[in-house]
C-alpha cells in the first residue's frame, strides 16, 4: 500500500512537470525570420527550423553541430559526423526552448549598470551558445549562473544591452546535449572520423536528478536536493525547517553518488545482437527483465534512459542489457548490475 501511494505521488508528480514542458515546447510560433528578442516570449525569434549550425563553448571546449534535414543533426568537422537520434532531439528541444521560454524577468542596462557581470556569471560565461545558419544573422547567447532561488538562469545576448532571467530548465537542456556530445566523440582529435560506442548511458550522472530503480518489481526512486545531493526519495530524508523542500541524508548521500556515479561509467563489452527479435529478448532474460532502471535529467518528467539487465551469460561474468525497446542487446559486467542491487539494499529501500 505504501509503495502504491508513493508511485501515485511520483505519478502525479510527472504529470505536472510534462505538462509544464508541453506548454513550453508547444508555444505559438510568430513566424519572425530574424534572430532577435521577441518580447513575452522567447529571446530567439528563429523557429528551431530556421537554424542551421549550433556551435557550444563551455571554457575552450568547442561542439559544433550543423543540420541534416528538420529534425536530423549532425558533428560539423572535416567529415560530418551524424548522430544519434536522441541527441538531434535534444538539440531541437534547446533550440525550441530559446524561442519560446519566456523569461521570467528582463534587467534593463540601467538596473545592472555598475554591476560586475561576473556576479551574474557572465564575465565569463559558463556557457556559450551560438545559432545561425545560412545567410541568417547569428544569435549568440551568454549563460551564467543561477539566482538564488535556483529557479532561473542568467543570460544575455550578444549585441543587447540587458539581461534575461530565463527558466532553469533552458540552460540545462544545453548542457544536457554538450554532455551527450562529448560522450559519443573521442577525446583525441586525430580520431574524430567516428563516434565511441562503448558507454552504456547516453549521458553523464552529472547531468541526470532522478534515477527509479525497479528490482522484482519494486520500485525505489533516488532524486538530488537542491544542492544536488542524493537521497533514497522515501524514508532516508528530511524537511529543511518545516520547508518543503528535501534534504539528503550526507552519509546515505555518499553512498548513493557513489554507486550511481559508477554505473555512470559502465561500458559496453559486447553486442549480443542487433535488431533483435521478440526471440531474442526472450533468450537473454529481457522480455521480463528482473532489473529496470531509468535515468532523469532535471525539470523533466522524460527519461534520458531505460536500461534493462537481463540474466548472465554463460561465463557468469557479465549481463545482457538493453539500454532501449528494440535497440541493440549488449553485454555489461555483472558487478555493474549487481551494484544498483546492493545500492538498494544499502539505503534501506523496498526489495
Amino acid at each position: 500500500m505504501r509503495l502504491a501511494r508513493s508511485q501515485a505521488g511520483l505519478a502525479a508528480a510527472a504529470l505536472t512537470t510534462a505538462l509544464i514542458l508541453a506548454l513550453a515546447l508547444t508555444g505559438k510560433k510568430l513566424g519572425l525570420p530574424a534572430l532577435g528578442h521577441v518580447e513575452g516570449h522567447g529571446i530567439v525569434a528563429a523557429t528551431p527550423a530556421e537554424i542551421g549550425a549550433i556551435e557550444i563553448r563551455q571554457g575552450k571546449e568547442r561542439l559544433a553541430f550543423q543540420r541534416k534535414d528538420k529534425e536530423s543533426w549532425s558533428f560539423d568537422g572535416a567529415t560530418p559526423l551524424d548522430m544519434p537520434k536522441d541527441l538531434s532531439a535534444h538539440l531541437e528541444t534547446a533550440l525550441r526552448f530559446m524561442h519560446v521560454a519566456t523569461p521570467a524577468r528582463v534587467l534593463d542596462a540601467a538596473e545592472f549598470r555598475g554591476t560586475d557581470l561576473g556576479e551574474y556569471g557572465l564575465d565569463p560565461p559558463e556557457l556559450v551558445v551560438t545559432m545561425g545558419g545560412a545567410g541568417k544573422a547569428q544569435a549568440i547567447a551568454d549563460f551564467g549562473t543561477l539566482n538564488p532561488a535556483r529557479t532561473s538562469q542568467y543570460a544575455r545576448l550578444l549585441g543587447e544591452s540587458r539581461l534575461y532571467l530565463l527558466p532553469r530548465h533552458v540552460g540545462a537542456e544545453w548542457l544536457l546535449a554538450a554532455d551527450m556530445a562529448r560522450r559519443l566523440l573521442p577525446a583525441d582529435e586525430s580520431r574524430r572520423g567516428r563516434p565511441v560506442a562503448g558507454l552504456l548511458l547516453p549521458a553523464s550522472i552529472d547531468q541526470v536528478w532522478a534515477v527509479e530503480i525497479v528490482i522484482d518489481a519494486k520500485l525505489s526512486r533516488f532524486e538530488r536536493d537542491s544542492d544536488g545531493n542524493w537521497f533514497l526519495h522515501t524514508g532516508q530524508h528530511s524537511h529543511a525547517g518545516g520547508a518543503n523542500r528535501h534534504v539528503a541524508d550526507p552519509a546515505k548521500a555518499k553512498i548513493i553518488a557513489a554507486a550511481l556515479d559508477g554505473f555512470g561509467e559502465t561500458q559496453i563489452e559486447s553486442v549480443a545482437a542487433r535488431q533483435p527479435s521478440g526471440s531474442d529478448a526472450e533468450r537473454f532474460g529481457l522480455a521480463h527483465p528482473a532489473l529496470i532502471t531509468l535515468f532523469y535529467p532535471r525539470d523533466s518528467s522524460t527519461p534520458l534512459a531505460r536500461i534493462e539487465i537481463g540474466k548472465p551469460t554463460e561465463d557468469g561474468f557479465a549481463r545482457y542489457a538493453q539500454s532501449a525497446r528494440g535497440g541493440d542487446i549488449v553485454t555489461v559486467a555483472s558487478y555493474q548490475a549487481q551494484r544498483l542491487v546492493d545500492l538498494v539494499r544499502a539505503v534501506g529501500a523496498p526489495r
